[in-house]
């Protein structure tokens, strides 16, 4: 199986499973990673998701061997990438948040994927590679869109056209991810920060992811207008209530997910 799916309590563990050939993505990976985030979404009591990669790296990027030119045709990457943007709007849309952990080396596509979860975690050995320019390709699966925003123009653009590896703490530093930790704790890192995400109140959570992706193209006008909006139906949730109850109490919330 290409994937693997671990139920923990108040969320899923995906595990990208092609240890063999560091993870490198498939279309048929594609599919399942597709596959269990939409299983992950329609389970009433999954309320965050742990993406992860089995054996010595988190993902190579695309298997080339897939996608090698044949007797001078050009292979169909617009079909392939269509299947993967899939995945990419799944991740940004889900009503969940979505940890990744990294270890050993993010490549490619693979580096894209972990960069559109919500928050990740990374190894203190991991890296991150914009490789695509190695092969004459830009980089794809959203790594255009993200990059300039996460680290800015510059930076971008020496990642994109240089592709050279950077560390998991310059990562940090430069605002690419959120942590990096000792390689040794990665996992239970990633699993205790997944279980925090669960118990939180997660309407709230999914709605905070859509209104940071609208900010990158909204006014502030349209922005506020937004926050009001989105506040006024979080108003109603059993969590807001539960949330000011226990604030007023003085005791810690106990939250659903409603």
């Amino acid at each position: 199986m290409t994937i693997l799916v671990e139920e923990c309590p108040g969320y899923r563990h995906i595990t990208l499973n092609r240890p063999d050939r560091l993870n490198a993505l498939t279309a048929e990976m594609g599919a399942a990673l597709l596959a269990a985030l939409e299983a992950a979404e329609a389970e009433r009591e999954c309320r965050a998701v742990l993406v992860s990669g089995a054996g010595r790296a988190f993902c190579a990027g695309q298997d080339l061997t897939a996608v090698a030119p044949n007797g001078g045709r050009a292979p169909d990457l617009k079909t392939l990438l269509d299947g993967y943007n899939r995945v990419i709007r799944k991740l940004r849309g889900l009503g969940l948040p979505v940890v990744c952990a990294v270890n050993g080396v993010a490549a490619g596509a693979g580096a894209n994927l972990a960069l559109a979860c919500d928050i990740v975690l990374a190894g203190r050995s991991a890296s991150f590679i914009q490789a695509f320019a190695k092969i004459g390709l830009i980089p794809d699966v959203g790594g255009t869109w993200m990059l300039p925003r996460l680290v800015g123009a510059a930076r971008a653009r020496g990642l994109a056209m240089l592709a050279e590896p950077l560390s998991a703490e310059r990562a940090v530093e430069w605002g690419l991810i959120w942590q990096a930790v000792d390689d040794a704790a990665l996992l239970d890192e990633a699993h205790g920060l997944t279980a925090r995400l669960a118990q939180q109140a997660t309407i709230g959570l999914g709605l905070a992811k859509r209104a940071l992706d609208a900010a990158e193209t909204n006014t502030l006008d349209r922005q506020l207008d937004f926050e009001r909006d989105l506040q006024d139906q979080l108003a109603s949730t059993a969590d807001y209530a539960e949330g000011v109850r226990a604030f007023l109490d003085k005791r810690r919330p106990i939250f659903t997910g409603r």
